[in-house]
């Protein structure tokens, strides 16, 4: 298992979370634009797509609510998802403002939340390599 391995997972999924803002943001700016259709990323799907490349290696688990053990792959592109197939205006808009800021609120969240781990990660290692002194 490589050492940065956890904080390149976090990185991609900050990536991924940075860019699901800007498709909400995106979504949200055009809710008035005829025939405009909303874009999402889905993080779900990209995670299970991450979890299958994963290798036949598995770390040892002593409970099975501990997380998986193993390498991820560097090939992490997320995809864009169009929602063409629905229409909520007469102008084939299809931009729901209160879903989309209900998105925005929990992808904030989860970007925070992204934010706080990755500093406590470089925190701990900070703190390996000054051998606990500051």
């Amino acid at each position: 298992m490589k050492l940065f391995a956890s904080i390149n997972t976090l990185q991609r999924s900050l990536d991924v979370s940075s860019l699901r803002q800007s498709l909400i943001n995106n979504n949200i700016a055009n809710v008035d634009t005829p025939g405009y259709k909303t874009m999402d990323v889905s993080f779900a799907d990209v995670l299970a797509k991450e979890k299958s490349k994963m290798p036949a290696f598995q770390g040892y688990r002593t409970d099975p609510r501990h997380l998986n053990i193993g390498e991820n792959s560097k090939n992490f592109t997320p995809k864009v998802n169009i929602r063409e197939n629905t229409s909520i205006l007469n102008n084939e808009n299809n931009v729901d403002i209160e879903y989309e800021m209900t998105k925005l609120a929990e992808n904030t969240i989860w970007y925070d939340s992204l934010t706080k781990v990755v500093n406590k990660e470089l925190s701990l290692l900070r703190t390996a390599i000054s051998e606990g002194r500051r």
